[in-house]
C-alpha cells in the first residue's frame, strides 16, 4: 500500500508540472459547457421565408402576415418570380418558400379550396421537419379562421367535455440546454479519462522514464493503479465542476442523487481509463495515442445518442452500441440528472458498464508488459 502511495505521489507531481495537462483539468470544461451546450442544438432560432405570391390578394396577404407574426419567421424577401427564389434556396439563402398561385383567392371563393406551394430545403432533415411542422400549423389556423368567418361561426373551440392539458415531464420548459448539458458532460468525463491517461503513459515512454520503472521491483497492478487512480479522480472532479457550471449558467436542475451519479462516473471511468491505458500500450507516440483514441472517441460520441436518439438508429447498429460505454453512461447521465433515477432503474447501464469496465481495464493488465 505504501508503494502504491509513493506512486500516487509521483504521479500527481508529474500532472501538475505538466503545462498541458492542467488546462485540460481546468480549462476543458468551461469551453465545452459555456460553448457546446450553446452551439449543439436542434431549436429553430430563424427561418428565412421567402414569398413567391402571383395573386397578391388580401387574403394571400393575411397568410403572408401570419408567417410575419411568428418570431422566428423572417419573411424578408418577396419575390415575383420563381426562379429567383429558388436561387435564393439554391444559395441559402432561404430555408424555405412560399408560393401563392394566380388564382389563390378565387379558387377560394369559388370552390371553397385552394392550394399554395412550400419548397423547403431538406439536407438537414431534422430542420426540414420542423420547418414542415410550423408551416402546416400556421396554414392550418389560417384555414380555420377563413372557415370561421366565411360560415358565420364566431370562433372554432374544442368541444367543452374535452380538455386537453399539457404537461411536458423532466424538461417543463423544452429547454434543449438541459437535454444537451448532460451528454456535453459525458463527453468531457470521457476525453479527460481516454486521451489524458493514454497520453501519460506514451509521455513516460518518449522521455526514457518507462525504462526507470521497469527495472524497479515494482508490481504490475501496482504501476497499474498509480496511474490510473490520478486521472480516475481527476475525471470525478471535472465532472463536478461541469455539474456546477451547468447548474449556475443553464439553472440545470440535479434532480437525482449525487451519489448515484458519481458511483456511476466512478464505474464509468475504469473502463474509460482502461480503454486509454491499453491504447497506450500498443503506441509510442502521443500522436499515436490522439489518432487512435480520435478514431474511437468519434465511433463513441456520434453512436452514443448524445445528438441523435439510438432508438432512430439501425438494428446493427443498436446492436453494435452495446459496446459503447458513452451509449450507457450518457443514459445515466440523463436519467439521473433530468429523471431522479436510482440505481434500480440504472441495473441495466450499470452491468453494462462494470463488464465493459472489467473487459478494458483487463485488457490494458494483459497488454502491458514490464520488463527489465
Amino acid at each position: 500500500m505504501k508503494t502504491i502511495l509513493y506512486i500516487l505521489q509521483k504521479e500527481f507531481r508529474q500532472i501538475f508540472r505538466n503545462k498541458t495537462i492542467l488546462p485540460m483539468i481546468f480549462v476543458v470544461p468551461i469551453m465545452q459547457m459555456l460553448i457546446l451546450v450553446f452551439a449543439a442544438t436542434y431549436d429553430m432560432k430563424r427561418i428565412d421565408l421567402v414569398v413567391v405570391d402571383h395573386d397578391m390578394s388580401e387574403n394571400s396577404r393575411h397568410l403572408i402576415a401570419k408567417f410575419d407574426g411568428i418570431p422566428f419567421f423572417h419573411v424578408h424577401h418577396l419575390e415575383q418570380s420563381e426562379k429567383l427564389a429558388e436561387d435564393k434556396l439554391l444559395n441559402d439563402e432561404a430555408d424555405a418558400i412560399l408560393v401563392f398561385p394566380v388564382d389563390f383567392e378565387r379558387n377560394l371563393i369559388r370552390d371553397d379550396e385552394a392550394k399554395v406551394q412550400l419548397l423547403i430545403n431538406a439536407i438537414e432533415s431534422n430542420s426540414a421537419q420542423l420547418i414542415y411542422s410550423y408551416s402546416a400549423n400556421i396554414i392550418s389556423d389560417f384555414n380555420k379562421n377563413i372557415i370561421a368567418d366565411w360560415k358565420g361561426i364566431p370562433e372554432f373551440t374544442p368541444p367543452t367535455k374535452v380538455e386537453i392539458t399539457e404537461n411536458y415531464w423532466y424538461n417543463p420548459e423544452l429547454d434543449y440546454k438541459w437535454f444537451m448539458a448532460p451528454g456535453i458532460l459525458a463527453i468531457l468525463v470521457t476525453i479527460i479519462g481516454m486521451f489524458m491517461s493514454g497520453m501519460n503513459l506514451v509521455r513516460e515512454k518518449e522521455i526514457g522514464t518507462i525504462e526507470q520503472l521497469n527495472v524497479t521491483p515494482l508490481k504490475k497492478y501496482q504501476f497499474i493503479i498509480g496511474k490510473l487512480v490520478p486521472f480516475w479522480i481527476i475525471g470525478l472532479f471535472d465532472l463536478a465542476f461541469g455539474l456546477t457550471i451547468a447548474w449556475i449558467v443553464f439553472d440545470l436542475p440535479i434532480v437525482g442523487s449525487l451519489f448515484t451519479l458519481f458511483f456511476m462516473a466512478g464505474i464509468y471511468l475504469i473502463g474509460v481509463l482502461g480503454l486509454g491505458l491499453f491504447i497506450s500500450t500498443v503506441a509510442d507516440t502521443q500522436q499515436q495515442v490522439m489518432f487512435v483514441s480520435f478514431f474511437f472517441m468519434m465511433i463513441f460520441i456520434l453512436m452514443g445518442g448524445i445528438f441523435t436518439p439510438v432508438e432512430s438508429m439501425p438494428n446493427w447498429a443498436q446492436t453494435i452500441d452495446r459496446l459503447n460505454p458513452i451509449y450507457y453512461f450518457m443514459r445515466v447521465m440523463r436519467m439521473v440528472v433530468l429523471k431522479g433515477s436510482n440505481i434500480s432503474d440504472l441495473l441495466r447501464e450499470l452491468v453494462s458498464l462494470s463488464i465493459l469496465g472489467i473487459t478494458f481495464l483487463s485488457l490494458a493488465i494483459w497488454r502491458y508488459r514490464k520488463t527489465a
